[in-house]
């Protein structure tokens, strides 16, 4: 079978479809291919040729090369991307190729089911199990990613792995790897003081941080329509932390210190991971066992006495190592789901259902733990996602201008780090 396409830019590439994804020859760095291989999934027995340039003219009816064959194919409707969906005629009744959507939905409902839980069991094992040791559960975390990552890509083979020289290791991955633990770190310290809710406002403060970091450090200029941006995310916290009734000083500054270290995690991945085409599952198996080497020694030296203490005093131990080391299980979980979200979903999609993800992260620690929201700590909560969405909205219309220099915290950089 093989479907013409016409895409709305100057291209021309060959792809044959495979059991699981569109895998492009030609390398897949023109926008239409690229849509291809984000968002759609077709059998292996179709050939897509895509050719350039467009005509003056929508096309109408089935394209002459798609009448020789059972299947007959024809445009279908336009993709607000740079080219044309397909749709499959099949015994005269029209079909949209709809799994890719499909797809899309699922791996966004099991990144958020992920996140969330491993959120409120966070917070459950500080609050209700008053296991008040965040060094410690970011430990087990660690060690549960690193064990993890072993599996799928030394047992199981779900990823290759990525070979590191030696030196690498040392002078790009462990700088990398302490930035990683000291955001683990100060996300479960901020959790085990503050809210999920206010906990989760701050963190969307990052795009914020990230900009400001750049300009400050790297001496970056950015668009004026970015900085119009950061308005509504800086005034909807604003409004959030004065309206908080668990307010805690230490639990925010921990939050707003852990968007520091996101965003400098996310820009030292430009430079010091150039030239390694890691995925997020690579990047664990990597950095994991660096940051329970990091923290291992600090989580014994600080918290030691407490855990033996509270190992002696909880009434129902063994449900509670149940929990604590799920937690660290599901954390894994989040880091693989964050590759199969990226592959599966388009920028703006990706941008829209991380925003989203944070106010379903919020009901269901209200849901939980009711702890009390006022109406304007909710409004600034509102009014922050919005302009985190706004945000990225604008980043993905000045990263398709000729000539704009591409954001630095951009889908290939997200592949890479873990969660």
């Amino acid at each position: 079978m093989r479907l013409l396409l016409q895409p709305l830019s100057s291209s021309r590439a060959i792809l044959r479809g495979k059991e699981t994804r569109i895998s492009p020859s030609h390398g897949g760095r023109c926008s239409s291919c690229h849509l291809l291989r984000e968002g759609l999934w077709l059998p292996a027995a179709l050939e897509i040729v895509i050719c350039g340039p467009p005509p003056p003219s929508r096309p109408r009816g089935p394209p002459p090369e798609a009448s020789d064959f059972f299947f007959e194919a024809f445009l279908s409707r336009l993709i607000y991307d740079r080219f044309l969906a397909v749709g499959v005629l099949i015994n005269g009744e029209t079909r949209m190729l709809s799994w890719g959507v499909f797809r899309s939905l699922l791996a966004i409902v099991q990144w958020w089911g992920f996140n969330v839980t491993v959120i409120i069991m966070n917070k459950w094992i500080f609050q209700k199990l008053d296991f008040k040791f965040p060094l410690t559960v970011s430990c087990i975390h660690f060690i549960c990613s690193s064990i993890g990552a072993y599996i799928a890509i030394k047992l199981l083979k779900i990823k290759p792995l990525i070979e590191v020289d030696p030196e690498d290791r040392w002078r790009r991955i462990f700088p990398m790897s302490f930035v990683f633990c000291i955001n683990i770190v100060l996300g479960n310290v901020s959790l085990r003081y503050i809210p999920v809710s206010f906990m989760q406002t701050i963190k969307s403060f990052t795009p914020a941080t990230t900009v400001i970091l750049q300009w400050v450090v790297w001496r970056r200029h950015f668009d004026w329509r970015i900085w119009a941006s950061l308005v509504p995310i800086v005034g909807g916290i604003l409004l959030a932390s004065l309206t908080e009734l668990s307010f805690n000083i230490l639990g925010f500054c921990a939050a707003l210190f852990g968007c520091l270290a996101t965003s400098t995690k996310t820009i030292l991945a430009e430079s010091l991971l150039h030239g390694y085409k890691f995925d997020s599952i690579n990047t664990v198996y990597y950095m994991a066992p660096f940051a329970t080497m990091l923290l291992a020694v600090p989580a014994i030296l600080l918290e030691s006495g407490g855990v033996v203490t509270w190992l002696y005093t909880h009434e129902s131990v063994g449900s509670a190592l149940v929990v604590i080391l799920g937690s660290g299980v599901l954390a894994f979980c989040l880091n693989f789901s964050i590759f199969y979200v990226i592959h599966s979903t388009t920028a703006v999609t990706f941008n829209v259902a991380g925003n989203l993800k944070v106010a379903v992260a919020v009901m269901a620690s209200w849901a939980v733990f009711r702890n009390p929201i006022p109406g304007l700590n909710a409004f600034g909560c509102a009014v922050t996602l919005c302009g985190c969405t706004f945000y990225g909205f604008v980043r993905h219309k000045l990263a398709q201008q000729p000539g704009t220099p591409r954001a630095a915290a951009n889908r290939d950089v997200l592949e890479l780090l873990p969660l």
